[in-house]
């Protein structure tokens, strides 16, 4: 059984000598078995869900003790269910997957033939955030098992008993050559990304994002990025602000608002800023009578990040942005409790901290615009997002956003669902990512796309070998001219 234990060792050295002892023993078994079947990878997929499902109560569980409180509900449908139909999708058509992939021949080599196949890397390494500590260590796993990979995971300090849990749920499943989990603080990622894995997948803040690519440069180890940035939604003039208030406060209230693809600010025209706010209020107060004891209301992680929002909102009022608190109750209770009420932004100055850094938290900046096309400038002229939401029903104002902005993705009238989505590419774009996972493409991305030339027994390259004479002077004037 897989017995690893947290990397909780007295220097630097002695940290990265554990490590990479641990990676030594999986390449080697992966030197081994460089191949796992249908069946192997199936099994493996197999283990994890019953592990998943074993362990369900479990990991609601530890998630809010780790936050203080996490909605039970929020919890099962993000850590749970996404892992278990992602794992579905992935087992009905890894089959087809596996095969090699046919490509065309040039004529002038026929009649060869030409195909990919589909190469397990050897080691993928995770680094997963807190924020969702289950679905973001797992979901990337899934992938690397279908793609015939071994796998390191280390799991995120700030959610320590759901890190342990996953720990004890990885050792239930897989030996430790095949899969095994690492515990420790910051130093322990820092080494972690040094190590001369074969793929690393990352997923946290922009500029943790920097250093982890940095670090795996010294091993030209490739990296799939999954951070976050400042994810726009946009209401058209056509569209019901009851109804886009109603799908915006799910996406925006889910976690807290702790979502790497929460919408991050609402640009909608100018002259309905006010009516939004309003049936926002009504919303907010529809879905969360009360905040401090209410268990469907997530908590913010920590004393650290809660102070951070509570600066943000500070600083925004102080350079001049009216400050609309939704369904505001005691403070201090609040406070006791980490639980934030929605603080909605307006007329912040873009100098505002607000304005300029990702959320992560329950607070919306609203925009007022006064045409599409200036709605689609002001996020063209900031770093691309990790996610961005239209809401409209005018068709070719849809395409327009679509074609006029690049995010990491899109949902159209709708919050985040995109995400959920298991045959939809997941991952961002500049700032905000780099590479994707999930269905075909998590497969292709923690696999070698190993292109193979087969010649025939009859062909006709030896007339293409010096010493040249005619022939190649009479196939070169086909194919160049004269």
């Amino acid at each position: 059984m897989n017995v690893a234990q947290p990397i909780e060792t007295s220097s630097k050295e002695s940290r990265s000598k554990s490590l990479e002892g641990m990676l030594r023993k999986m390449q080697a078994a992966h030197r081994k078995h460089p191949y796992p079947t249908y069946e192997e990878r199936i099994d493996a997929l197999d283990r994890l869900e019953r592990t998943l499902l074993r362990n369900k109560d479990a990991i609601c569980d530890a998630i809010s003790h780790d936050f203080g409180n996490r909605s039970r509900h929020e919890s099962l449908v993000a850590e749970v269910f996404i892992v278990l139909q992602h794992i579905k999708y992935v087992r009905g058509r890894l089959a087809e997957w596996m095969r090699p992939s046919d490509r065309e021949t040039s004529w002038a080599f026929l009649p060869a033939r030409s195909d990919v196949r589909y190469q397990p890397l050897c080691v993928i390494g995770i680094i997963s955030p807190w924020n969702y500590p289950v679905q973001l260590a797992l979901a990337p796993l899934v992938s690397a098992l279908a793609s015939g990979n071994r796998a390191i995971i280390k799991p995120s300090e700030l959610t320590p008993r759901t890190s342990e849990l996953l720990r004890d749920m990885i050792a239930e499943g897989f030996d430790p050559d095949h899969v095994t989990v690492v515990t420790g603080g910051v130093d322990v990622a820092e080494a972690f990304s040094r190590l001369p894995l074969n793929h690393l997948v990352f997923t946290g803040s922009t500029t943790v994002g920097r250093m982890v690519m940095r670090a795996a440069s010294e091993n030209l180890v490739p990296v799939t990025l999954e951070l976050g940035g400042k994810s726009p939604a946009i209401i058209n003039d056509d569209f019901p602000l009851d109804v886009a208030a109603r799908r915006l406060m799910m996406g925006k209230l889910f976690n807290a608002g702790q979502t790497c693809i929460a919408p991050d600010y609402v640009l909608l025209p100018e002259g309905k800023r006010e009516a939004f706010v309003e049936v926002c209020k009504k919303t907010v107060a529809e879905m969360y009578p009360t905040l401090a004891t209410n268990p469907d209301y997530t908590s913010i992680v920590s004393d650290r990040h809660y102070d951070r929002l509570v600066s943000l909102i500070a600083e925004a009022r102080d350079k001049g942005a009216r400050i609309v608190e939704v369904n505001p109750v005691n403070e201090t209770m609040n406070r006791e409790v980490r639980k934030l009420p929605l603080h909605l932004v307006l007329d912040a100055p873009e100098e505002a901290s607000v304005m300029r850094d990702e959320i992560f938290g329950p607070i919306l900046p609203i925009i007022g615009y006064k045409t599409l096309g200036d709605a689609i400038e002001y996020i063209n002229e900031r770093p691309r997002p990790l996610a961005l939401y239209f809401f409209g029903y005018n068709q070719a104002h849809v395409e327009r956003v679509l074609t006029e902005t690049i995010s990491g993705g899109v949902s159209v009238n709708e919050t985040m669902a995109h995400v959920a989505q298991d045959d939809l590419p997941f991952g961002g774009v500049g700032p905000s990512g780099m590479g994707h996972y999930h269905g075909f493409e998590g497969f292709e991305q923690f696999s070698k796309k190993k292109p193979v030339f087969r010649q025939s027994r009859l062909n006709t390259t030896g007339l293409l070998r010096p010493p040249f004479g005619t022939v190649v002077d009479t196939f070169l004037k086909l194919v160049l001219g004269k």
